[in-house]
């Protein structure tokens, strides 16, 4: 039985298409799923459409790899390489994540014989009554298979998609880049650490704001802000945040890093303050650096904490910063709120577990 399924993985072939390897949940699934899936003896791919980033090095070398230059919309160009890469070394599961729908769509038009599946990454999942139904209804007629990153995301696919299989699937994390670079900043065993690119769903503003409070009582105290800047009136409204509050020797941005497992080894305690989120991955990265953490109760977080004193209502920084207080003062409640976050990674969030799961929906 054993050298029957061995034989048959390794027939089992699989691409993820994704938009861009720059630093996100959805692009960070992506590698850890194709780098998951060689491990467990599949032949693994991934297509990149428009723009290559800092998880190229994230890779395992061994994945096949396409990165189509796609440059518009309708690329037909883009469209017919990827075809012909999928025909020459046979692949059957095509995998597309979150914006890649619409190249899946396109692919699926030419070559109607190909099973698609779909993983929705959509992070706004506390604002489904407001997501745009088309064409991604459309889109979804042609789809063998869609999987959410939450509960909420799948309910929501059941009510308006029409593709026949729905599928919740846990994020998980690892830590496929092991390098050592950024070094944080401030005092030893006093560094708030917050993995989020800057973008409004992630709430920086309540974090800034309660982190504004919290150092009058702790001014020995820093802050992290790890994730991609984007050069637009968000960004600039927290830089201004902090330019305004002189708190420039106290909050520190450093941009998209890689080297995620040796920032997360200086912290002291990890936060998110999202006002939505699906299944944050770096949560996830969190618990397998044995963080405590502080996050808000949206997406999936609470099914991921089970600590009451680790989760507070989203967009209030004044309870933020009363709970950030308790875990700054009180060693032993942050010893057992990362103790707790980390089992549970480990037991339900691991890659191992994850990729059978996915693996089990390919074989379908």
């Amino acid at each position: 039985m054993t050298n029957k399924y061995n034989a048959y993985m390794k027939k089992l072939k699989a691409i993820q298409i994704i938009d861009s390897l720059n630093v996100g949940g959805a692009e960070v699934l992506a590698v850890n799923i194709a780098n998951g899936l060689l491990e467990q003896n599949i032949e693994s791919h991934i297509c990149v459409t428009r723009k290559e980033g800092a998880l190229n090095k994230n890779l395992n070398r061994d994945v096949g790899y396409l990165f189509l230059k796609r440059t518009s919309t309708f690329d037909v160009k883009a469209v017919l390489k990827l075809k012909k890469y999928i025909q020459k070394n046979d692949i059957a599961v095509i995998h597309a994540h979150s914006s890649s729908s619409f190249m899946a769509f396109c692919l699926k038009m030419i070559s109607p014989r190909i099973k698609i599946i779909w993983h929705d990454h959509f992070g706004n999942s506390e604002f489904l009554d407001k997501r745009r139904k088309y064409p991604l209804k459309f889109f979804s007629y042609f789809f063998h298979s869609i999987i959410s990153v939450n509960s909420k995301l799948k309910d929501w696919a059941i009510k308006n998609l029409l593709s026949k299989k729905k599928y919740f699937i846990n994020n998980f994390a690892t830590f496929t880049n092991l390098g050592s670079a950024t070094r944080l900043n401030g005092n030893e065993n006093k560094k708030i650490v917050h993995l989020a690119g800057f973008r409004p769903q992630k709430d920086h503003l309540t974090l800034l704001k309660a982190f504004k409070i919290i150092i009058k009582e702790h001014p020995d105290w820093t802050l992290h802000l790890i994730g991609k800047e984007y050069e637009d009136a968000y960004s600039k409204r927290i830089k201004g945040f902090i330019k305004e509050y002189e708190l420039e020797k106290k909050i520190f941005l450093y941009g998209v890093c890689s080297d995620i497992k040796y920032i997360l080894s200086q912290a002291t305690i990890g936060v998110l303050s999202s006002k939505s989120e699906g299944l944050p991955i770096s949560l996830l990265e969190y618990g397998l650096a044995k963080l405590p953490v502080l996050v808000t109760d949206v997406g999936e977080c609470a099914n991921v904490i089970k600590h009451k004193s680790a989760i507070v209502t989203p967009n209030r920084s004044d309870i933020f910063a009363k709970q950030l207080e308790q875990l700054i003062s009180n060693k032993n409640l942050r010893k057992e709120i990362s103790e707790q976050l980390h089992i549970e990674v480990i037991n339900n969030f691991s890659k191992k577990k994850i990729i059978k799961k996915l693996i089990n929906i390919y074989k379908n």
